[in-house]
Order: structure tokens, then C-alpha cells, then sequence
């Protein structure tokens, strides 16, 4: 079903039109020559492009079509993987503080523009280091209680809300707010940023039943434990983006929803954070992956859903426990409803990954494609609404909202 349904292969990456990918640059900034250095960069890149483009015309004529999509597809990563050599990148906070306050009232502010004049493009991806919250609040005055932004200077066109699943990754969450802040900012866009915690609660728990529960009818003090180290101490991104949409919805009526991966980091901010008429994959272009797709149908990293879409798929799964499957899950689902899957070019669309190992309690689930295999069965009531959690905590940041959640036992 996947391989057949495919994505949207539109090149400016949404079908219908909503997003314009066309990036002109900032307009905040006089245009500067390249250095000589680039100049000759470029033309080194240049007759290497050439070369390539002459070796697939000799295989061509010999009839190696294999061979010809084999250098296609090296000749694609090359130009992407080097887009950062070729283009002046600039750093995620320069131009920041053209950004002023205006005196009118929030009711007389001018609508923001359809292209953000602090829009520049490649960005660079650095952190200061031992880089703290309270380093990243004074680089973000504007930012407000929670995480919460809006331009100063005009009505914003897009509100966004951006759901990041966290598991034991503080230092990524930081470096991803230090970059994330100053991201959206440039795009003047009106946002949110949620952490949605997974909480331990299974030794309490545990510590609270009764000695012998089995006696009573119900399960013993050794399987509930068994069965609540599991729960807790597993990771479960598909529940943990449940809960991040029904709590920020709550908060505010969002008309656009960012399921973010605390290890990824935008490099270009021609990556509009706004949703598309489809659900939208943003991470088309990962470093880790040589800037393709590992497979045709991969919509893991950055999606963005509309409330209506998330809402027409039900949701997404609760019953992927470690690490491998949800994203798969949620991309059967939306071409079950008959949806295309958007995408910004891949020039726009590049990710850097922060390096890390598999986290404990986050080891590769061994269910996975078993329960793939079933989800055109159980995807109208594997869901958001037989979601269970409990609300551990709300807790406002200077730099984002975390919502600290337990989950109940889970019976799949």
C-alpha cells in the first residue's frame, strides 16, 4: 500500500499551493559578492558536475541504464551535501535585532508580510558550549513565558504549534531551542514550543500495591511490576504526540502542528514552519542520511499536520513501544484517508542530526512491522481518543512548556 500510494512529487512541494517554497533571500541585508575563495569553489564543483554529467552520457549510449540512475543519484547527494560550501550561510541570530517593537495596539498592528523580510536562507549550525536556558532566554528577549511568540511588529499569517516528544535528551533540547527560537522568528510566525515529557513512576507505583493483588482477582505483585517496568520505562513517541495535540489545543485553537524530533536542527530558513493543504513531511533532506529519503515512504524526523488531518486519521498510534514504527504507522494512515504526503524541495528541506546512541528504555521495538502489517485493521480504533495518561504536570519555562505525562498499562 505505502509503495504504491507514494508521496506528492509536485516540485515546489505542496499540491495545492498553499506554502510558496520560492525563497528570494533577505531583504534585510545589501547583497555582498562572493568571496574569491567561494568563486573558485564553485567552478572546482562546477567541472565536477560536468564530469559526471559525461560519464552518464557515455553509459547512456552503452545501454547502462543501471549504472546512469547509480551516478544520477551520487550526482543528486553531491549537490546537496555541498550546498553548504557553495551558498554563504548566516548565523541563526544575525539581523535578529532589526526586529522592534511598534507602539499600536496589538488591534492596529499591519499584517505581517506573506515572505518575512528576515528571511535569509542556509543557516549555520553551531552552539555555544555548555550552552544553558538561561544563555539562550537573554539571545531571545522577545520570547515569552512558556514559550510562547509573536511578532512585535505585525499580525503573523501562520500560528504554529510545535510538539517535541523528549526523552532524556536535555542537552539536544537545549541546543535545539537555541537554534529553534531565533528560526521562527525569522519567519515571523506566532508559536508555541511544547516538550512533552515522558515521566518513571513505575517503582512508586509499584511500591503502592497491595502484596498480593492475585489473590483478589487481579494480576501478582510480580507480574503488575513486570508489566509496569515496561510501560514506564519504554519509550512511546505515537502516545507522547497524542498528548502534545490534546493539551496544546486546549491552550489555543492552532491551525498548524509541528511533530518535531529533539535531535533535529533546520538549516534553511526557507523552511516555512507553516502547514501545507496535505500533511507536510519537512526532514526530506537529513545529513545522516546523505540528504535522501532512506526509503520512498520514511516520514519520520519533522511533520506537520493540520488539526483537521491529524483529526482524520485518528490520531496517531499508541501501542509502539521503543524505538521504530509509529512514523510508518501515521504514513499508512494518511494514505488510508486518501491523502498525499507534501514536501519542501530538498534544498530547503535539510536537517542536521545531533549524534547520539539509543537511549535506555528506547531500545528498537521487535513488534513493529507485525503491528505494521495490521494497521489498515486497527487504525480507526488504535487512537487519540482510547488514549490513557495522566497530567503529571504543566510547567511554564522561559523558553517552552513541558508537559510531564505517566502512562497507563499498556495491554496491545
Amino acid at each position: 500500500m505505502l509503495q504504491r500510494l507514494g508521496r506528492s512529487k509536485k516540485p515546489r512541494g505542496d499540491p495545492l499551493g498553499k506554502v510558496d517554497w520560492a525563497c528570494p533571500g533577505s531583504r534585510a541585508e545589501p547583497y555582498l559578492p562572493p568571496a574569491p575563495n567561494m568563486v573558485a569553489q564553485g567552478r572546482v564543483l562546477l567541472i565536477f558536475f560536468e564530469l559526471q554529467l559525461a560519464i552518464m552520457v557515455v553509459l547512456y549510449h552503452q545501454s547502462d541504464h543501471h549504472q546512469v540512475s547509480y551516478v544520477l543519484k551520487m550526482l543528486t547527494t553531491s549537490i546537496l551535501s555541498t550546498t553548504d560550501t557553495i551558498l554563504t550561510m548566516k548565523d541563526v541570530y544575525r539581523g535578529l535585532d532589526q526586529i522592534q517593537l511598534l507602539s499600536p495596539t496589538k488591534e492596529d498592528l499591519p499584517t505581517c508580510p506573506k515572505t518575512s523580510p528576515f528571511i535569509g536562507g542556509p543557516l549555520k549550525v553551531s552552539f555555544p558550549l555548555d550552552v544553558t536556558l538561561d544563555d539562550i532566554a537573554q539571545k531571545n528577549p522577545l520570547v515569552q513565558l512558556g514559550g510562547h511568540y509573536q511578532p512585535p511588529n505585525c499580525g503573523a499569517l501562520h500560528h504554529t504549534a510545535i510538539i517535541i516528544p523528549y526523552w532524556a535528551r536535555r542537552k539536544h533540547l537545549h541546543q535545539l531551542l537555541y537554534h529553534l527560537h531565533p528560526f521562527l522568528q525569522r519567519q515571523q510566525i506566532h508559536c508555541t514550543i511544547y516538550a512533552v515529557h515522558q515521566k518513571n513512576r513505575a517503582r512508586r507505583l509499584t511500591q503502592a500495591l497491595p502484596r498480593d493483588t492475585k489473590a483478589k482477582g487481579g494480576l501478582s505483585r510480580t507480574e503488575m511490576a513486570r508489566i509496569t517496568q515496561m510501560d514506564n520505562y519504554t519509550f512511546n513517541r505515537g502516545k507522547l504526540l497524542n498528548v502534545g495535540f490534546k493539551e496544546d489545543m486546549k491552550e489555543n485553537n492552532w491551525q498548524c502542528l509541528y511533530f518535531h524530533d529533539v535531535d533535529l536542527i533546520p538549516k534553511d530558513d526557507c523552511n516555512i514552519y507553516d502547514c501545507s493543504a496535505f500533511p507536510m513531511h519537512a526532514s526530506v533532506a537529513i545529513d545522516k542520511f546523505q540528504y535522501e529519503l532512506p526509503y520512498e515512504t520514511y516520514f519520520g524526523g519533522v511533520m506537520a499536520l493540520q488539526p483537521t488531518h491529524y483529526l482524520k486519521i485518528n490520531g496517531f498510534p499508541n501501542n509502539y513501544w521503543g524505538w521504530g514504527g509509529e512514523d510508518d504507522d501515521i504514513a499508512s494512515r494518511i494514505f488510508l484517508n486518501k491523502m498525499l504526503i507534501s514536501q519542501p524541495p530538498a534544498v530547503f528541506g535539510r536537517y542536521h542530526m545531533m549524534k547520539h546512541g539509543h537511549d535506555r528504555g528506547n531500545k528498537a521495538n521487535p513488534k513493529r512491522f507485525h503491528l505494521l502489517s495490521k494497521t489498515h485493521l486497527r487504525w480507526r480504533y488504535n487512537r487519540m481518543n482510547n488514549l490513557l495518561y495522566s497530567l503529571l504536570s504543566k510547567e511554564q519555562t522561559p523558553l517552552y512548556t513541558n508537559l510531564t505525562m505517566h502512562f497507563g498499562i499498556d495491554y496491545h
